[in-house]
Protein backbone atom coordinates (compact mmCIF):
# COMPACT_ATOMS: atom_id res chain seq x y z
CA UNK A 1 0.00 0.00 0.00
CA UNK A 2 1.44 3.57 -1.11
CA UNK A 3 1.83 5.76 1.57
CA UNK A 4 0.52 9.63 0.78
CA UNK A 5 2.80 10.96 3.69
CA UNK A 6 4.31 14.24 2.51
CA UNK A 7 7.82 12.92 2.37
CA UNK A 8 6.64 10.55 -0.77
CA UNK A 9 4.46 13.84 -2.51
CA UNK A 10 7.57 15.92 -2.51
CA UNK A 11 9.40 13.35 -4.05
CA UNK A 12 6.73 12.19 -6.54
CA UNK A 13 6.01 16.26 -7.60
CA UNK A 14 10.13 16.36 -7.98
CA UNK A 15 10.32 13.59 -10.37
CA UNK A 16 7.15 14.44 -12.62
CA UNK A 17 8.40 18.17 -13.00
CA UNK A 18 11.89 17.36 -13.77
CA UNK A 19 10.45 14.56 -16.35
CA UNK A 20 7.62 16.75 -17.70
CA UNK A 21 11.10 19.36 -18.24
CA UNK A 22 13.50 16.84 -19.86
CA UNK A 23 10.43 16.23 -22.38
CA UNK A 24 9.01 19.31 -23.11
CA UNK A 25 12.49 21.42 -22.88
CA UNK A 26 10.35 24.60 -21.65
CA UNK A 27 12.70 28.27 -21.87
CA UNK A 28 14.59 25.81 -24.28
CA UNK A 29 16.52 24.63 -21.25
CA UNK A 30 18.28 21.24 -22.12
CA UNK A 31 16.74 17.83 -21.28
CA UNK A 32 19.97 17.03 -19.03
CA UNK A 33 19.55 20.49 -16.61
CA UNK A 34 16.08 19.17 -15.96
CA UNK A 35 16.96 15.89 -14.90
CA UNK A 36 20.50 17.29 -13.12
CA UNK A 37 18.27 20.05 -11.18
CA UNK A 38 15.47 17.61 -10.63
CA UNK A 39 18.11 14.90 -9.05
CA UNK A 40 19.68 17.69 -7.09
CA UNK A 41 16.32 18.71 -5.64
CA UNK A 42 16.12 15.48 -3.85
CA UNK A 43 19.02 15.36 -2.29
CA UNK A 44 18.24 19.23 -1.01
CA UNK A 45 15.32 18.44 0.33
CA UNK A 46 16.33 15.54 2.38
CA UNK A 47 14.47 13.47 0.57
CA UNK A 48 17.55 11.26 -0.83
CA UNK A 49 20.51 10.66 0.96
CA UNK A 50 23.24 11.59 -0.73
CA UNK A 51 25.12 8.21 -0.42
CA UNK A 52 22.39 7.19 -2.28
CA UNK A 53 22.16 9.37 -5.06
CA UNK A 54 25.80 8.24 -5.79
CA UNK A 55 25.10 4.75 -5.40
CA UNK A 56 21.87 5.42 -8.04
CA UNK A 57 24.31 7.23 -10.45
CA UNK A 58 26.90 4.49 -10.13
CA UNK A 59 24.07 1.83 -11.14
CA UNK A 60 24.13 3.78 -14.68
CA UNK A 61 28.07 2.78 -15.50
CA UNK A 62 27.52 0.56 -18.14
CA UNK A 63 25.09 2.75 -20.06
CA UNK A 64 27.34 5.94 -19.64
CA UNK A 65 30.17 3.76 -21.64
CA UNK A 66 28.08 2.58 -24.04
CA UNK A 67 26.46 5.74 -24.86
CA UNK A 68 30.10 7.25 -25.03
CA UNK A 69 31.30 4.77 -27.09
CA UNK A 70 28.42 4.96 -29.63
CA UNK A 71 28.79 8.74 -29.55
CA UNK A 72 32.07 9.01 -30.14
CA UNK A 73 31.77 6.44 -33.13
CA UNK A 74 28.82 8.40 -34.04
CA UNK A 75 30.78 11.58 -34.52
CA UNK A 76 33.65 10.42 -36.24
CA UNK A 77 31.51 8.77 -38.97
CA UNK A 78 30.01 12.40 -39.19
CA UNK A 79 32.65 14.28 -39.19
CA UNK A 80 33.75 12.27 -42.27
CA UNK A 81 31.03 12.05 -44.24
CA UNK A 82 30.23 8.10 -43.75
CA UNK A 83 26.82 7.56 -43.82
CA UNK A 84 26.14 10.87 -46.30
CA UNK A 85 28.74 8.54 -48.67
CA UNK A 86 26.73 5.39 -48.18
CA UNK A 87 23.18 7.30 -48.34
CA UNK A 88 24.57 8.91 -52.07
CA UNK A 89 25.35 5.20 -53.50
CA UNK A 90 21.72 4.23 -52.47
CA UNK A 91 20.55 7.36 -54.48
CA UNK A 92 22.36 6.10 -57.14
CA UNK A 93 21.52 2.41 -56.75
CA UNK A 94 17.86 3.25 -56.70
CA UNK A 95 18.67 4.56 -60.47
CA UNK A 96 15.33 7.17 -60.63
CA UNK A 97 12.95 5.13 -58.61
CA UNK A 98 11.51 6.91 -55.76
CA UNK A 99 10.16 3.50 -54.16
CA UNK A 100 13.33 1.86 -54.59
CA UNK A 101 15.31 4.22 -52.81
CA UNK A 102 12.35 4.08 -50.00
CA UNK A 103 13.82 1.09 -49.49
CA UNK A 104 17.35 1.30 -49.99
CA UNK A 105 16.91 3.91 -47.24
CA UNK A 106 14.75 1.88 -44.72
CA UNK A 107 17.70 -0.78 -45.48
CA UNK A 108 20.02 1.54 -44.20
CA UNK A 109 18.57 2.95 -41.19
CA UNK A 110 17.48 -0.55 -40.02
CA UNK A 111 21.47 -1.35 -39.94
CA UNK A 112 22.55 1.35 -38.62
CA UNK A 113 20.26 1.36 -35.91
CA UNK A 114 20.54 -2.34 -34.78
CA UNK A 115 24.59 -1.79 -34.77
CA UNK A 116 24.99 1.64 -33.47
CA UNK A 117 21.69 2.42 -31.81
CA UNK A 118 18.74 4.40 -32.52
CA UNK A 119 20.05 7.43 -31.26
CA UNK A 120 22.93 7.13 -33.82
CA UNK A 121 20.14 6.94 -36.42
CA UNK A 122 18.38 9.80 -35.54
CA UNK A 123 21.28 12.16 -35.24
CA UNK A 124 23.82 10.99 -37.82
CA UNK A 125 21.81 9.52 -40.83
CA UNK A 126 19.16 11.97 -40.72
CA UNK A 127 21.00 14.98 -41.85
CA UNK A 128 22.85 12.15 -44.35
CA UNK A 129 19.40 11.16 -45.75
CA UNK A 130 18.36 15.11 -46.04
CA UNK A 131 21.50 16.04 -48.33
CA UNK A 132 20.82 13.18 -50.33
CA UNK A 133 17.46 13.69 -50.93
CA UNK A 134 18.34 17.42 -51.83
CA UNK A 135 21.03 15.92 -54.44
CA UNK A 136 18.24 13.56 -55.97
CA UNK A 137 16.09 16.56 -56.23
CA UNK A 138 13.18 14.39 -54.88
CA UNK A 139 10.13 16.76 -54.49
CA UNK A 140 9.73 15.90 -50.94
CA UNK A 141 11.75 14.96 -47.92
CA UNK A 142 10.00 13.96 -45.38
CA UNK A 143 8.86 10.79 -46.60
CA UNK A 144 12.48 9.50 -46.56
CA UNK A 145 13.45 11.66 -42.96
CA UNK A 146 10.10 9.63 -41.50
CA UNK A 147 11.43 6.69 -42.25
CA UNK A 148 14.75 7.49 -39.54
CA UNK A 149 12.36 8.44 -37.32
CA UNK A 150 10.74 5.54 -37.54
CA UNK A 151 12.92 2.40 -38.00
CA UNK A 152 15.12 3.93 -35.11
CA UNK A 153 12.92 2.53 -32.44
CA UNK A 154 10.77 -0.36 -34.79
CA UNK A 155 14.41 -1.95 -35.20
CA UNK A 156 15.96 -0.88 -31.64
CA UNK A 157 15.10 -4.42 -30.07
CA UNK A 158 16.69 -6.59 -33.16
CA UNK A 159 20.11 -6.65 -30.19
CA UNK A 160 20.78 -5.66 -26.91
CA UNK A 161 23.06 -2.58 -28.41
CA UNK A 162 20.13 -1.17 -30.19
CA UNK A 163 19.09 0.87 -28.02
CA UNK A 164 20.38 2.62 -24.71
CA UNK A 165 17.00 1.60 -23.53
CA UNK A 166 17.60 -2.20 -23.50
CA UNK A 167 20.57 -1.34 -21.01
CA UNK A 168 18.51 0.20 -18.78
CA UNK A 169 15.00 -2.27 -18.46
CA UNK A 170 17.88 -5.17 -18.20
CA UNK A 171 20.81 -4.32 -16.26
CA UNK A 172 23.00 -6.54 -14.79
CA UNK A 173 19.99 -9.33 -16.04
CA UNK A 174 21.01 -8.66 -19.57
CA UNK A 175 20.50 -12.03 -21.04
CA UNK A 176 22.96 -13.95 -23.35
CA UNK A 177 22.78 -12.47 -26.88
CA UNK A 178 21.77 -16.38 -28.33
CA UNK A 179 19.30 -16.24 -25.64
CA UNK A 180 18.42 -12.50 -27.06
CA UNK A 181 18.42 -13.62 -30.36
CA UNK A 182 15.02 -16.51 -29.38
CA UNK A 183 13.35 -14.31 -27.31
CA UNK A 184 13.27 -11.11 -29.85
CA UNK A 185 14.13 -12.18 -33.25
CA UNK A 186 10.75 -13.08 -34.91
CA UNK A 187 9.57 -9.87 -33.26
CA UNK A 188 11.95 -7.80 -34.26
CA UNK A 189 11.21 -9.13 -37.83
CA UNK A 190 7.44 -8.20 -37.82
CA UNK A 191 8.59 -5.06 -36.35
CA UNK A 192 10.79 -3.94 -39.07
CA UNK A 193 7.95 -5.57 -41.75
CA UNK A 194 5.40 -3.92 -40.16
CA UNK A 195 6.64 -0.39 -40.16
CA UNK A 196 8.01 -0.70 -43.59
CA UNK A 197 4.95 -1.27 -44.87
CA UNK A 198 2.34 0.89 -43.25
CA UNK A 199 4.89 3.57 -43.87
CA UNK A 200 5.14 2.87 -47.41
CA UNK A 201 1.59 3.08 -47.88
CA UNK A 202 1.11 5.95 -45.93
CA UNK A 203 3.93 7.83 -48.47
CA UNK A 204 2.99 6.19 -51.52
CA UNK A 205 1.61 9.41 -53.05
CA UNK A 206 4.83 11.34 -52.12
CA UNK A 207 7.30 8.68 -53.90
CA UNK A 208 5.77 8.51 -57.57
CA UNK A 209 7.72 11.32 -59.60
CA UNK A 210 11.09 10.60 -60.56
CA UNK A 211 14.41 11.66 -59.04
CA UNK A 212 18.08 12.08 -60.52
CA UNK A 213 19.75 8.75 -61.90
CA UNK A 214 23.02 9.84 -61.02
CA UNK A 215 24.55 12.38 -58.26
CA UNK A 216 27.96 12.84 -56.70
CA UNK A 217 29.06 10.62 -54.13
CA UNK A 218 31.43 12.06 -51.50
CA UNK A 219 34.73 11.00 -51.80
CA UNK A 220 35.26 8.52 -48.61
CA UNK A 221 38.47 9.68 -47.05
CA UNK A 222 41.28 7.34 -45.78
CA UNK A 223 40.13 8.19 -42.26
CA UNK A 224 36.49 7.15 -43.11
CA UNK A 225 37.74 4.14 -43.99
CA UNK A 226 38.90 3.34 -40.58
CA UNK A 227 36.05 4.77 -38.78
CA UNK A 228 33.87 2.08 -40.87
CA UNK A 229 35.99 -0.65 -40.11
CA UNK A 230 35.89 0.55 -36.76
CA UNK A 231 31.93 0.73 -36.44
CA UNK A 232 32.08 -3.16 -37.82
CA UNK A 233 34.65 -4.00 -35.20
CA UNK A 234 32.30 -2.88 -32.85
CA UNK A 235 30.19 -4.47 -33.59
CA UNK A 236 31.82 -7.62 -33.68
CA UNK A 237 33.21 -6.78 -30.27
CA UNK A 238 29.85 -6.51 -28.86
CA UNK A 239 28.46 -9.61 -30.62
CA UNK A 240 30.97 -11.66 -28.70
CA UNK A 241 30.45 -9.65 -25.42
CA UNK A 242 27.03 -10.01 -25.15
CA UNK A 243 27.15 -13.67 -26.63
CA UNK A 244 29.42 -14.81 -23.52
CA UNK A 245 27.39 -12.30 -21.11
CA UNK A 246 29.92 -9.36 -20.62
CA UNK A 247 28.69 -6.20 -20.39
CA UNK A 248 28.61 -4.10 -23.26
CA UNK A 249 29.65 -0.83 -22.02
CA UNK A 250 33.45 -0.94 -21.24
CA UNK A 251 34.10 -3.24 -24.89
CA UNK A 252 32.10 -0.20 -26.73
CA UNK A 253 34.55 2.11 -25.58
CA UNK A 254 37.05 0.73 -25.54
CA UNK A 255 36.52 0.13 -29.36
CA UNK A 256 35.65 3.49 -29.79
CA UNK A 257 38.53 4.79 -28.54
CA UNK A 258 40.87 2.69 -30.15
CA UNK A 259 39.33 3.52 -33.27
CA UNK A 260 39.81 7.21 -32.34
CA UNK A 261 43.30 6.74 -31.57
CA UNK A 262 44.02 5.21 -35.12
CA UNK A 263 42.26 7.80 -36.67
CA UNK A 264 43.59 10.38 -34.52
CA UNK A 265 47.31 9.15 -36.05
CA UNK A 266 46.52 10.37 -39.52
CA UNK A 267 44.52 12.74 -38.86
CA UNK A 268 45.57 15.13 -35.75
CA UNK A 269 43.04 17.40 -35.58
CA UNK A 270 39.78 14.43 -35.52
CA UNK A 271 40.68 13.98 -31.59
CA UNK A 272 39.45 17.01 -30.57
CA UNK A 273 36.72 17.72 -33.22
CA UNK A 274 35.41 14.22 -32.52
CA UNK A 275 35.36 15.56 -28.80
CA UNK A 276 33.91 18.66 -29.49
CA UNK A 277 30.66 17.19 -31.80
CA UNK A 278 29.67 14.66 -29.16
CA UNK A 279 26.51 15.58 -27.18
CA UNK A 280 27.91 15.25 -23.57
CA UNK A 281 24.62 16.56 -22.00
CA UNK A 282 23.02 13.30 -22.80
CA UNK A 283 25.01 11.61 -19.73
CA UNK A 284 23.91 14.00 -16.84
CA UNK A 285 20.62 13.07 -18.57
CA UNK A 286 20.77 9.84 -17.83
CA UNK A 287 22.43 9.89 -14.67
CA UNK A 288 19.78 12.42 -12.96
CA UNK A 289 17.20 9.96 -14.34
CA UNK A 290 18.55 7.05 -12.26
CA UNK A 291 19.01 9.69 -9.31
CA UNK A 292 15.20 10.39 -9.86
CA UNK A 293 14.06 6.78 -10.28
CA UNK A 294 16.29 5.98 -6.79
CA UNK A 295 14.48 8.40 -5.23
CA UNK A 296 10.55 7.20 -6.74
CA UNK A 297 12.03 3.41 -5.43
CA UNK A 298 12.56 5.22 -1.59
CA UNK A 299 8.46 6.30 -1.93
CA UNK A 300 7.61 2.68 -2.21
CA UNK A 301 6.01 3.07 -5.77
CA UNK A 302 8.17 0.79 -7.41
CA UNK A 303 7.75 -1.82 -4.62
CA UNK A 304 3.70 -1.39 -5.63
CA UNK A 305 4.63 -2.21 -9.32
CA UNK A 306 6.61 -4.82 -8.77
CA UNK A 307 3.57 -6.73 -6.60
CA UNK A 308 1.40 -5.57 -8.87
CA UNK A 309 3.73 -7.20 -12.16
CA UNK A 310 3.99 -10.65 -9.65
CA UNK A 311 0.60 -10.76 -9.09
CA UNK A 312 -0.86 -10.55 -12.11
CA UNK A 313 2.06 -12.75 -14.06
CA UNK A 314 1.30 -15.60 -11.34
CA UNK A 315 -2.66 -15.18 -12.82
CA UNK A 316 -1.56 -15.41 -16.46
CA UNK A 317 1.58 -15.13 -17.80
CA UNK A 318 0.05 -14.21 -21.52
CA UNK A 319 -2.61 -11.99 -20.31
CA UNK A 320 -0.15 -9.92 -18.37
CA UNK A 321 2.41 -9.59 -21.03
CA UNK A 322 0.08 -8.51 -23.94
CA UNK A 323 -1.38 -5.99 -21.00
CA UNK A 324 1.83 -4.60 -19.89
CA UNK A 325 3.70 -4.24 -22.98
CA UNK A 326 0.72 -2.20 -24.48
CA UNK A 327 0.50 0.22 -21.41
CA UNK A 328 4.02 0.72 -21.17
CA UNK A 329 4.17 1.25 -24.65
CA UNK A 330 1.11 4.10 -24.37
CA UNK A 331 3.28 5.30 -21.00
CA UNK A 332 6.25 6.18 -23.32
CA UNK A 333 4.62 8.80 -25.12
CA UNK A 334 3.98 10.52 -21.86
CA UNK A 335 6.92 10.15 -19.73
CA UNK A 336 9.67 9.20 -22.52
CA UNK A 337 11.07 5.93 -22.91
CA UNK A 338 14.13 6.22 -20.94
CA UNK A 339 12.57 7.41 -17.47
CA UNK A 340 10.01 4.76 -18.44
CA UNK A 341 12.63 2.41 -19.10
CA UNK A 342 14.35 3.01 -15.63
CA UNK A 343 11.33 2.76 -13.68
CA UNK A 344 10.21 -0.60 -16.26
CA UNK A 345 13.81 -2.00 -15.50
CA UNK A 346 13.60 -1.39 -11.13
CA UNK A 347 10.35 -2.84 -11.00
CA UNK A 348 11.18 -5.95 -13.22
CA UNK A 349 14.46 -6.77 -11.11
CA UNK A 350 12.61 -5.84 -8.10
CA UNK A 351 8.97 -8.14 -8.96
CA UNK A 352 11.14 -11.41 -10.70
CA UNK A 353 8.58 -11.52 -13.68
CA UNK A 354 8.55 -14.52 -16.31
CA UNK A 355 10.46 -14.14 -19.29
CA UNK A 356 7.70 -13.51 -21.44
CA UNK A 357 6.32 -10.66 -19.48
CA UNK A 358 10.18 -8.53 -18.89
CA UNK A 359 9.88 -9.27 -23.29
CA UNK A 360 6.96 -7.59 -23.65
CA UNK A 361 7.86 -4.50 -21.55
CA UNK A 362 10.67 -4.08 -23.27
CA UNK A 363 8.87 -4.23 -26.75
CA UNK A 364 6.50 -1.72 -25.21
CA UNK A 365 9.46 0.53 -23.88
CA UNK A 366 11.18 0.19 -27.83
CA UNK A 367 8.43 0.28 -29.88
CA UNK A 368 5.74 2.43 -28.19
CA UNK A 369 7.31 5.86 -28.43
CA UNK A 370 6.46 5.57 -32.79
CA UNK A 371 3.34 6.72 -31.53
CA UNK A 372 4.35 10.58 -30.47
CA UNK A 373 7.30 13.12 -30.47
CA UNK A 374 7.68 12.69 -26.79
CA UNK A 375 8.18 9.01 -27.15
CA UNK A 376 12.01 8.51 -27.13
CA UNK A 377 15.13 10.40 -26.94
CA UNK A 378 15.90 9.31 -30.51
CA UNK A 379 12.58 10.67 -31.72
CA UNK A 380 13.27 14.18 -30.05
CA UNK A 381 16.98 14.47 -31.54
CA UNK A 382 15.31 13.48 -34.93
CA UNK A 383 13.32 16.71 -34.17
CA UNK A 384 16.58 18.76 -33.85
CA UNK A 385 18.32 17.22 -36.73
CA UNK A 386 15.14 18.59 -38.91
CA UNK A 387 14.93 21.90 -37.18
CA UNK A 388 18.87 22.16 -38.33
CA UNK A 389 18.00 21.45 -41.98
CA UNK A 390 15.31 24.14 -41.88
CA UNK A 391 12.37 21.66 -41.68
CA UNK A 392 10.03 20.90 -38.85
CA UNK A 393 7.34 18.62 -38.24
CA UNK A 394 4.04 19.47 -35.63
CA UNK A 395 3.29 17.10 -32.88
CA UNK A 396 0.59 16.59 -34.36
CA UNK A 397 1.72 15.27 -38.17
CA UNK A 398 3.58 12.69 -36.32
CA UNK A 399 0.56 11.69 -33.90
CA UNK A 400 -1.33 11.01 -37.42
CA UNK A 401 1.18 9.08 -39.18
CA UNK A 402 2.20 6.86 -35.34
CA UNK A 403 -0.99 6.53 -34.46
CA UNK A 404 -0.97 4.44 -38.17
CA UNK A 405 2.22 2.97 -38.13
CA UNK A 406 2.92 1.98 -34.09
CA UNK A 407 -0.37 -0.31 -33.22
CA UNK A 408 0.30 -2.69 -35.91
CA UNK A 409 4.11 -3.49 -34.98
CA UNK A 410 3.39 -3.43 -31.11
CA UNK A 411 1.13 -5.85 -31.65
CA UNK A 412 2.42 -7.97 -34.25
CA UNK A 413 5.64 -8.03 -31.98
CA UNK A 414 3.90 -9.02 -29.04
CA UNK A 415 2.26 -11.98 -30.49
CA UNK A 416 5.65 -12.89 -31.70
CA UNK A 417 6.69 -12.99 -28.41
CA UNK A 418 3.78 -14.93 -27.00
CA UNK A 419 4.56 -17.51 -29.11
CA UNK A 420 8.28 -17.94 -28.48
CA UNK A 421 8.49 -21.22 -26.56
Amino acid sequence: MLSLALPNVATWSIAFVATLGVIARPYRVPEAIWAVLGAAALVAAGLLAWPDALAAVGKGTDVYLFLTGMMLLAAMAREEGLFAHIAARAANAADGSQPRLFALVYGIGTVVTILLSNDATAVVLTPAVFAMVKAAKAEKALPYLFICAFIANAASFVLPISNPANLVVFREHMPLLLNWLTRFGAASLLSIVATYVVLRFTQRGSLKSKIERKIDVPELSSAGSLVAWGIAGTGVALLVASGVGIDLGFPTCLAAAITLAAVSVSKKAMLWSTIKSVSWGVLPLVAGLFVLVEGLEHTGILRALADLLHIAAARSEIATAWGAGVIVALATNLLNNLPAGLLTGAAVNMAQVPDKVAGALLIGIDLGPNLSVTGSLATILWLVALRREGLDVSAWRFLKLGALVMPPALLLALGALALVG
